[in-house]
């Protein structure tokens, strides 16, 4: 059963932000995973000389064919792809919970006059099924922070808390996108999925990523594609 691109899915555990992990998981797990779980974006700094497709700062589009019922429908923003695997998020499903419920669940006092790019009643996002009760958030590119991926020149990646403690005291980011989880896959598996149909792929555009509604974010990235949504098959490729 295909998961609709405005779809709410609930998300009851607490965001996980408020601790820095300093180490890696000890149990063997992917480059993603280890990623995902420690907050630490050096997991990912491998060669990348060995991988034939490069698509960070990409959107995945599910294809038709694509029926699992987490990616069914979705777009997924890719942070990090390289030979060991691929670090994304999902941006167009929405999670049970608003941004005042988050930062009251952190301890955090949102000031909202002053950081207006934070609406209390905006949703935060279900980005995969990896670490759901870590948060991640993607963002414009502001200042340093403990745990941040730098994704582009416009888009980077952070886990660490400070980046939401900045921006409840009114000085942090002025475009941002906050998810509960990750999509994490393993060496190979995503070109796999893409090789059988699974994923359409085409250069992200920061303002889907920020500026439109969650409703509106799947159509829009498929008119990167100059393709419309109702015409779509199962056996599309990549651009």
């Amino acid at each position: 059963m295909l998961v609709g691109a405005n779809r709410s899915v609930k998300a009851d555990k607490m965001p996980n932000m408020a601790k820095q992990d300093k180490h890696p998981p000890k149990s063997p797990s992917s480059a993603p995973k280890q990623a995902a779980e420690s907050g630490d974006f050096s997991a990912f700094s491998q060669d990348t000389s060995d991988s034939q497709l490069q698509l960070a700062d990409h959107f995945l589009i599910a294809m038709p064919s694509m029926l699992d019922p987490v990616f069914g429908g979705t777009v997924v923003y890719l942070c990090e792809h390289h030979a060991g695997g691929a670090l994304g998020v999902i941006i167009n499903k929405a999670t049970d919970m608003t941004m005042d419920i988050l930062f009251e669940r952190l301890d955090l006092d949102l000031e909202i006059s002053p950081h207006s790019a934070v609406l209390p009643r905006a949703p935060v996002m279900f980005g995969g099924p990896v670490q759901v009760e870590r948060g991640f958030v993607l963002h414009a590119p502001d200042t340093a922070y403990t745990s941040s991926l730098t994704v582009s020149d416009e888009i980077q990646l952070t886990t660490s808390r400070d980046v939401l403690e900045a921006v409840a005291e009114g000085h942090g980011p002025r475009r941002l996108l906050v998810t509960l989880g990750c999509a994490g896959w393993g060496a190979g598996q995503l070109e796999e999925e893409i090789l059988r149909n699974g994923w359409l792929t085409v250069r992200a555009d920061p303002g889907i990523l920020f500026d439109l509604p969650i409703e509106e974010r799947f159509v829009a990235a498929m008119n990167l594609l100059g393709i419309d949504p109702n015409m779509l098959t199962g056996e599309a490729g990549h651009a």
